[in-house]
């Protein structure tokens, strides 16, 4: 078992081209980055499809989540742990089994090739779930092990979503608003009380998905934007959400800097990132951008 984990003769391999692919493989692993993700999973919501985005966001939280507490519980090394001929080309924070990057993009690609069912969505969700995790190995991040662990739990989740996904909304439509808030701000605690514990990267995953979930109920019920067909007022939408996005984002970072507990500032801090994506900048434009 364990050579599995300390295999690094396929990354040197990769790593005798660098650095000449040191720049490709940089650039394919940021579509695998939360910086990224944070981008792309609003414009996917805001502006091309309201009812799939908000899926999408639900299930690559979930993803997130279970990727973060996974980490922690295995506590596998990176290759350049292990091994100091293993080049680090790319920073890495954290444990490397399973890959979040392989996981990401496995349950976002395949959703939305699943989803949308075009030909050339296909192909490109075939070439990202493929190169993306190739770029960890190359930039050294990653053992092969892995990949592998990343792909089978984000096939895993991407087929339990599918399948519980009607289920689980048919049975919070039947619940009053008011039950369901106070569900949700119950699991909030529950989660807040649990994650202070298991570090960063699980209170910032467990944080956003609470956030998220609650920001969609609030919006399906009260909110309910509709995308725009007018491309200039889409433009606006989704400039206008970014700029509110990076307005939470870095201006809570930089507000709670140094406050302790730490790890509840973050859950905060995070939570309201996907309440805002999911409901308060729906509600600005209803307000400002019809």
């Amino acid at each position: 078992m364990a050579a599995l984990f300390s295999d690094t003769a396929l990354i040197l391999w990769l790593q005798q081209f660098s650095p000449t692919l040191d720049l490709p493989f940089k650039f394919i692993t940021f579509l695998g980055n939360e910086s990224f993700f944070l981008l792309f999973l609003p414009l996917i919501y805001w502006c091309i499809h309201r009812r799939i985005g908000a899926g999408l966001a639900i299930l690559f939280l979930i993803s997130a989540s279970v990727n973060a507490i996974a980490k922690a519980a295995f506590g596998m090394p990176r290759p350049f742990m292990v091994d100091s001929s293993v080049l680090q080309l790319a920073a890495a924070g954290g444990n490397g089994f399973p890959s979040g990057h392989t996981q990401g993009a496995m349950v976002v690609w395949s959703y939305l090739a699943i989803r949308f069912q075009k030909t050339w969505l296909w192909w490109l969700a075939g070439a990202l779930i493929l190169l993306i995790p190739l770029s960890r190995l190359y930039l050294g991040v990653h053992f092969p092990v892995d990949l592998a662990g990343g792909y089978l739990i984000g096939s895993l989740l991407v087929f339990t979503f599918f399948k519980a996904e009607g289920p689980v909304a048919e049975m919070i439509g039947k619940h009053s608003p008011a039950a369901s808030i106070f569900v949700f701000y119950a699991a909030a605690i529950v989660a807040a009380l649990w994650v202070m514990d298991q570090g960063p990267y699980v209170v910032s995953t467990v944080a956003a998905l609470i956030g998220t979930i609650l920001g969609l109920f609030l919006e399906s019920r009260w909110i309910r934007f509709q995308i725009s067909s007018n491309p200039v007022k889409l433009a606006a939408r989704y400039l206008t959400g970014v700029g509110g996005l990076l307005v939470i984002y870095i201006g809570l970072k930089t507000g709670f800097a140094g406050m302790e507990p730490s790890w509840l500032f973050r859950f905060v801090r995070y939570g309201m990132v996907g309440l805002w994506i999911a409901a308060g900048a729906p509600l600005v434009f209803n307000r400002i951008i019809k």
